[in-house]
């Protein structure tokens, strides 16, 4: 895919209205710290359009990027660890749900999870509740390159059995440090917007 177009269009806090896109949209969850931010600075081929912070639980609002005028990536917030109050994390919890549930132009939810560990409890509720929201996620195995090659398989084996995954379920090993992965995850994107397009 290239990228001629890449820029922060919306952003949603916990009483924004939604916007009403007419463009496909694919959005990004995953738990503070997994390399979200990284990742979709890595599929817009920006370096820091996404802000990447070393605080966990940074992004706090529902954020589109348009790229392309063709299709929107969107940024959900981040679960897990991030330091905000119990209150805060359940409106977010909300906030992602209405997303989920109002969103007309939603194609396909990429989680991210850390290929480097066991996926956690907080992984498998996000993975289920995505699932109970009627989207099959897409799960994207960050942080490849801290891997040797040789444990990658075996890594990707745990992943796929922590989570539960069917056996048809898509699971893209990617590095934000060795881009490998982004081609891939490109492709998936640009085979469903175009199938939506036709």
């Amino acid at each position: 895919m290239i990228i001629k177009k890449a820029e922060l269009e919306t952003v949603c806090g916990v009483t924004s209205v939604m916007p009403k896109n007419t463009l496909p949209e694919f959005a990004f969850a995953g738990k503070s710290n997994v390399g979200k931010s990284s990742l979709i600075n890595a599929l817009m081929n920006r370096k820091a359009l996404a802000r990447i912070s070393s605080q966990p639980g940074k992004t706090q609002t529902i954020n589109f990027y348009n790229i392309n005028n063709t299709l929107y990536y969107v940024d959900l917030p981040g679960y897990g660890y991030a330091k905000v109050s119990l209150e805060a994390k359940a409106k977010w919890g909300k906030m992602i749900e209405r997303y989920l549930k109002k969103s007309d132009m939603l194609k396909c939810v990429f989680l991210l999870v850390d290929i480097r560990h066991e996926p956690s409890e907080n992984d498998k509720l996000m993975y289920e509740w995505i699932v109970s929201n009627g989207y099959y996620p897409v799960i994207i195995a960050t942080k490849l390159d801290k891997l040797k090659r040789s444990q990658v398989d075996k890594h990707v084996r745990m992943v796929r059995n922590g989570l539960g995954l069917e056996k048809n379920s898509i699971l893209i090993p990617f590095s934000s440090e060795t881009k490998q992965g982004r081609e891939e995850i490109w492709e998936l994107i640009e085979n469903m917007a175009v199938s939506e397009a036709q």
